[in-house]
């Protein structure tokens, strides 16, 4: 197991998932998460989009969704 990295994102930043749900998105949060040694283990994001004029949220988008869908666009 790797140990995680702080995060390479900022709250704020705009991406366009790859596949088939290809909404555009924005971070609203970072969730860290540390094991009881006080360790970073875990970065994931918590990002929003429009639904059918409704937020939704998702709760675990990994730093590569966000890599991925910025490297698409040409803007990684």
């Amino acid at each position: 197991m790797t140990n995680a990295s702080e995060p390479r994102f900022a709250i704020g930043q705009r991406f366009t998932p790859v596949g088939k749900r290809a909404k555009e998105c924005t971070i609203t949060d970072i969730l860290r998460t540390y094991d009881s040694k006080g360790v970073l283990v875990r970065v994931c994001y918590v990002a929003t989009h429009d639904f059918c004029g409704q937020q939704v949220e998702d709760h675990d988008v990994l730093d590569t969704t966000i890599a991925r869908g910025l490297f698409a666009k040409g803007l990684l």
